[in-house]
């Protein structure tokens, strides 16, 4: 219903109000639901439904777009969300918790808000804007950067924190919602580049990119339950840097791809990708709640997840930025080379000609040639930045200590 998209970023603002709490709020009732014991199946079937998304996210957004109109991935959720909401209602009636009336601490939460919403603002109106050229932009960081700075300060002398910044004391949280927040933030970084080089630089179209895209989820599928029920058994820190060294050999592997690449080698570093996400999440979150009482599961989990949504936004920012301006610059390089006298320009011009193709028509050919090659090197750079930062955090994990054969919340 977005007239313009300065509304259309005020309902996403408003969209992530409501759906921000169902992550963590679901997470604390498997856990308090579940004896210590059964907890790892627990997140690990938790995981095994969320993963379901990026499956039939793809696919189901990609044949929307093809065969509708965009809106339409927004109405589908209508329908999806009341028999959500009833289900909620009518299955877990009997499982509420004990309640106190808490006074509120208002200042922090205006902070925070204002904070977050200026700096969400910020990266999404950034690269339409250039960024730090527009005064809008600037405005926007300034304020981000006052907001969060003085919720700091607030924050940590108030008695009852809407951010509770002392579980940063904890080692295991603290390294935990930092591996998790940079892991996320490379590995949404992809999720959001592959479908735009698939559809800008290959040519697909939604349908046939979300395809592409869909196999990271079959393997996460099946592994996340199977990870999750023993996960007692496992040392987890092993398990999560196995989990960053696969995404780092997608990240190379993917880095290797070139402007003919198959459809079929297009899918299958996304289908090995899936073996790293079910190493990920649920080994990483059980690290990083492992010592966490249980009385401050629900603000541990709430804090985790917003540093883990917030990381999401800044590597999509971060990475089409990067992603772009690297394009560029490997256009600037190439046209370098591209000469009217060079000997593959005049055979290029040569066969285009054959073709019937002459003059600002063939120039015009051949510099959709050198951006293609341009963003596909982009591309290529994007992946292999990836590869480094999940090898530096496969190292970071053993800075943790969760306890031999601990599950969630399980550390105290």
């Amino acid at each position: 219903l977005a007239s313009n998209f300065e509304t259309l970023i005020a309902f996403r603002l408003l969209q992530g109000l409501v759906s921000g709490p169902m992550v963590p709020l679901s997470q604390t009732i498997l856990m308090r639901s579940y004896p210590p014991a059964k907890r790892g199946l627990a997140l690990g079937l938790w995981a095994m439904t969320v993963i379901v998304a990026p499956i039939f996210g793809p696919l189901l957004g990609g044949w929307i777009s093809d065969n509708y109109t965009w809106p339409w991935i927004f109405y589908i959720n209508l329908p999806i969300g009341i028999f959500s909401a009833t289900c909620a209602f009518f299955l877990l009636r009997g499982r509420e918790t004990k309640t106190t009336k808490q006074r509120i601490d208002a200042i922090g939460l205006a902070l925070l808000v204002i904070g977050v919403s200026c700096l969400q603002m910020m990266l999404d109106l950034g690269k339409d804007r250039d960024w730090f050229n527009s005064s809008f932009i600037v405005a926007l960081a300034l304020i981000a950067v006052v907001s969060l700075a003085f919720m700091l300060v607030w924050e940590a002398t108030e008695k009852e924190p809407v951010v509770d910044l002392s579980l940063f004391k904890d080692r295991n949280f603290a390294l935990g919602a930092l591996i998790i927040s940079f892991g996320f933030m490379a590995f949404f970084g992809s999720v959001v580049i592959f479908p735009l080089w698939l559809q800008t630089v290959m040519g697909y179209t939604a349908g046939k990119a979300g395809l592409a895209t869909a196999p990271v989820g079959l393997l996460a599928l099946v592994l996340s339950p199977l990870i999750g029920r023993n996960m007692h058994r496992l040392d987890l820190r092993m398990v999560a840097s196995f989990a960053f060294v696969v995404f780092a050999g997608v990240s190379l592997w993917n880095a290797t791809f070139t402007l003919d690449v198959p459809f079929n080698h297009v899918i299958l570093p996304r289908l090995v990708q899936g073996i790293g996400v079910a190493c990920f999440f649920v080994p990483m979150t059980t690290i990083t709640l492992s010592s966490i009482p249980d009385e401050r599961l629900a603000s541990a989990s709430g804090l985790s997840n917003f540093l883990r949504t917030l990381s999401g936004a800044i590597g999509t920012a971060v990475s089409s930025t990067f992603w772009e301006n690297d394009a560029i610059y490997h256009h600037a390089r190439l046209s370098e080379s591209v000469s009217v006298y060079a000997q593959n320009t005049t055979d290029y011009q040569g066969a285009l000609a054959q073709l019937g193709i002459l003059g600002q028509t063939a120039n015009a050919q051949l510099n959709q040639l050198v951006t293609q090659q341009g963003f596909m090197m982009a591309t290529n750079d994007f992946f292999h930045l990836s590869a480094v930062v999940f090898v530096a955090l496969a190292a970071l994990v053993w800075i943790t200590k969760p306890k031999k054969g601990a599950g969630p919340a399980m550390g105290h």
